[in-house]
C-alpha cells in the first residue's frame, strides 16, 4: 500500500512481498483524514490508547477515522509496562467482543511501545487475525517497536515471551505527537536511534554525535532525519529476516543486557530504552573483551549514551550473587539456545554479529559495569 497524499512527508516502504506497508514521517498526519484513505473499508474502527495519551490524541485520529468508518471505538489501557500483561490484553478483547467486531475490523495502536505491542498481539490473535495500524506517539516506538511487526506481552519470568510477528498496514509516525514527550522518555528514545549506528552505520553514529543537542531539543528536523534513518535501517534489516531466524537478531544490540535489567528490577522501575542504553555499553565492554573492538570504541559509545541522559552504569539485582542473577535472567530470553546465552556483539565499527561468550567473561563484563 502507497501513501501517496503528503508530498511533505517521507515514506520507508517495508518490503515482505503482501505483507509489505509504508511507514509515513511528517506533520499533521494524526488527525488527518488523508493518511488512512487507503486502508480497507470496515463497518468499525478500534482504537487502542492508554490513560496518557488517550486524553491528547484520541479525538484527533478518532474523528479523522470517521471519515471512512461507520463506527469507531476506544479502549483505553493503564499505562506502563507494569500493565503489559494477559489482564490488560484481555480489555482489548472484552472491547471487540462486547462491541461484536468482525474480522474486518481494523485495530489502531495509539501509544507508544506498550500499547503497539498489545495492540498488535490482540489484532494477530483475535479471529485469528485482524488488520491493524500503528500510530505510534513516543520516539522509541516510532523508530522501534511499530516497525516490523514484532508483537508481545511480558510475563513475570522474561519480557516479551509471548507473542507474535504480525505486520501491520501501515505505521504513521507524525513528528507533532513528540512535542508532548517527557525528556525521560525522549531519552529512551534516542537510546534506540544510537543503537543503529553501531551495528549498522557508523555514519549515522557521528551524525547523532553532532546532533545530539538538537534532538535533545526535538528540533523537528533533526528528528525527521533521526526517524527516517532508524526506519530505513530496520526497514533493510526486516525486509531480509522477518521472523528473525538470522540477521534480525542484531536489531537486539544491548537488549539481552537490558531486559535482565527490566525483568531483574520490576517492570516499569526503568524504562525499556534507559535498559537499552545501558545494555549497550555493558554489550559493547563484552565486545571489547571478546577481541572485537577496541577501548576508544566503548569510551566513544559510553559517552554518548551519558549525553543522551541514559544510565551507563547497571543496577545491582542481588546483593548475593549479581552476576549470577544477570546470567539467570539472560537464559530466558528468545536469543538463547538449549541455555547458551547469545548476545549481539559489535564486530567492528558498524558491524554486529550474534555470539556466546562464556560465562566467566560476562560476569566481568557484569562486575565492571554495575553500580
Amino acid at each position: 500500500m502507497q501513501v501517496n497524499s503528503f508530498s511533505a512527508a517521507a515514506q520507508v516502504q517495508i518490503h515482505l512481498a503482501e505483507r509489505s506497508y509504508p511507514i509515513v514521517i511528517g506533520t499533521q498526519l494524526l488527525g488527518n483524514a488523508l493518511t488512512y484513505q487507503h486502508l480497507p473499508r470496515a463497518a468499525t474502527a478500534l482504537v487502542v490508547s492508554n490513560t496518557t495519551v488517550a486524553p491528547l490524541y484520541a479525538a484527533q485520529l478518532t474523528q479523522a477515522l470517521r471519515a471512512r468508518y461507520d463506527k469507531v471505538l476506544l479502549v483505553t489501557l493503564p499505562d506502563g509496562e507494569v500493565y503489559k500483561g494477559w489482564p490488560t490484553l484481555q480489555l482489548i478483547f472484552d472491547a471487540l467482543l462486547e462491541n461484536g467486531c468482525d474480522r474486518k475490523t481494523v485495530l489502531f495502536a495509539l501509544g507508544g511501545g506498550v500499547v503497539g505491542d498489545m495492540a498488535g498481539f490482540a489484532a494477530a490473535s483475535y479471529m485469528r487475525g485482524v488488520p491493524f495500524v500503528q500510530v505510534p506517539t513516543t520516539l522509541l516506538a516510532q523508530v522501534d517497536s511499530s516497525v516490523g511487526g514484532k508483537t508481545a506481552i511480558n510475563h513475570p519470568l522474561g519480557k516479551n515471551m509471548i507473542g507474535a510477528f504480525y505486520q501491520p498496514l501501515l505505521v504513521v509516525c507524525d513528528l507533532d505527537v513528540l512535542a508532548t514527550l517527557p525528556p525521560r522518555e525522549l531519552s529512551a528514545g534516542l537510546a534506540e536511534v544510537i543503537k543503529y549506528g553501531p551495528i549498522a552505520d557508523m555514519a549515522f553514529l557521528e551524525w547523532i554525535e553532532a546532533k545530539l543537542d538538537a534532538l535533545l531539543a526535538k528540533d523537528a528536523a533533526a528528528l525527521a532525519h533521526a526517524i527516517q534513518r532508524s526506519c530505513e535501517i530496520k526497514a533493510w534489516v526486516v525486509g531480509q529476516d522477518e521472523r528473525e531466524s538470522g540477521l534480525r537478531a542484531i536489531l537486539n544490540f544491548g537488549h539481552t543486557f537490558g531486559h535482565a535489567i527490566e525483568s531483574g528490577l520490576g517492570y516499569g522501575q526503568w524504562l525499556h530504552g534507559e535498559g537499552v542504553g545501558c545494555g549497550m555499553v555493558m554489550a559493547a565492554h563484552l565486545s571489547q573483551r571478546l577481541g572485537l573492538v577496541d577501548k576508544p570504541f566503548v569510551e566513544r559509545l559510553t559517552a554518548l549514551v551519558r549525553r543522551a541522559g541514559l544510565p551507563v552504569k547497571g543496577p545491582v539485582l542481588s546483593v548475593a550473587d549479581n552476576a549470577g542473577r544477570y546470567l539467570e535472567l539472560m537464559r530466558i530470553d528468545k536469543k538463547s539456545e538449549a541455555g547458551e546465552i547469545r548476545f549481539v556483539v559489535i564486530d567492528g565499527p558498524g558491524r554486529a554479529a550474534v555470539r556466546a561468550a562464556p560465562d566467566a567473561l560476562v560476569r566481568e563484563v557484569i562486575d565492571a559495569c554495575c553500580a
